[in-house]
């Protein structure tokens, strides 16, 4: 029995040092409001508040040079794979001509979705904490793309990588909200000409459809492909006044929507060409190819990118 115990504690020991870093504590941080859409989304107050709950390495903090010796059967089942790397170090790095960013790694550490909360009969809108039900493939992974200057400034231009996540986040009261997480064609540009502690980027990204073309509903409809109506319910759709309320279920849309995302970087390794830092980006829910109101959704969490 002694034994037995002694091996089941080793185990979730074992299991344990290699367990994804707690998220950070949420606060009233994560129900700030958007008051203009995406444009103030992006100020630098929202990435200092955030700074405040994540900027910590957490205790099982894992370098890239760490995690490039471990084996596939190593990372295997741990959770290693969905997490970004940690920097050590508070150095400086200034790009040169040509350089580009290369392996950044974006990992979702919270989630909100903007409600209409009532409270003495009036409503506002506040973002409400939510729970991402997505087995661990949301973070995105091997994105580049070139670094340049711009007014004495550096400018990253997203062109390639694993930057799409489709997630899904549920709500306090079970309700749950696809998003296609990404950073897709992001533009971002730096106050200032050198990676360092405090440097902040940002800008907006595109936001492709949740579902493609060639997805069909439970009735056999499809952007492309499939049934141009419910093939059951011919009654609802006889071109009378019925069919309004199947108009948004039949025309199928690839919605395209813009997001925007802000980075603020706290470590820098120059000898390792590495920064990290923190993120809160927002952009909008899925709309089911047009027939439903996309929510806002807002992010937040950590980045890592190595200079080249």
């Amino acid at each position: 029995m002694y034994f037995s115990a002694s091996c089941l504690f080793a185990l979730v020991a074992s299991a344990a040092a290699f367990a994804p870093a707690p998220s950070a504590t949420r606060n009233s941080g994560l129900q700030m409001a958007l008051k203009d859409d995406l444009a103030n989304i992006g100020k630098v107050a929202a990435v200092g508040a955030l700074a405040f709950g994540i900027a910590q390495a957490p205790a099982q903090a894992i370098t890239k040079s760490q995690l490039n010796e471990l084996s596939y059967l190593q990372v295997k089942g741990t959770g290693l794979a969905n997490r970004c790397a940690e920097v050590i170090g508070e150095d400086t790095i200034t790009p040169k001509a040509g350089a580009r960013l290369v392996d950044m790694c974006i990992e979702p550490k919270a989630w909100a979705v903007e409600e209409e909360i009532g409270k003495a009969g009036k409503t506002e809108k506040k973002f409400v904490n939510s729970k991402v039900m997505t087995r661990q493939t949301y973070t995105l992974e091997g994105i580049e793309g070139d670094l340049s200057t711009s007014g004495g400034s550096i400018v990253f231009s997203e062109k390639e990588g694993i930057d799409y996540a489709p997630t899904t986040v549920q709500l306090p009261g079970g309700e749950r909200v696809p998003f296609l997480f990404t950073v897709k064609d992001l533009v971002a540009k730096g106050n200032g000409g050198s990676f360092k502690p405090g440097f902040q980027m940002g800008g907006d990204f595109t936001t492709p459809s949740y579902r493609t073309g060639l997805f069909l509903d439970p009735k056999g409809r499809g952007g492309t492909t499939g049934y141009d109506m419910a093939v059951a319910l011919p009654g609802l759709q006889s071109g009378e006044e019925g069919d309004d309320e199947l108009f948004k279920e039949n025309n199928k849309t690839f919605d395209v929507t813009t997001g925007r995302i802000e980075m603020e970087v706290n470590k820098v390794n120059a000898e390792e060409s590495e920064i990290g830092g923190v993120f809160v980006a927002t952009q909008l829910s899925d709309t089911d190819m047009g027939s439903k109101v996309p929510k806002k959704v807002l992010t937040k969490g950590i980045f890592y990118a190595r200079v080249e």
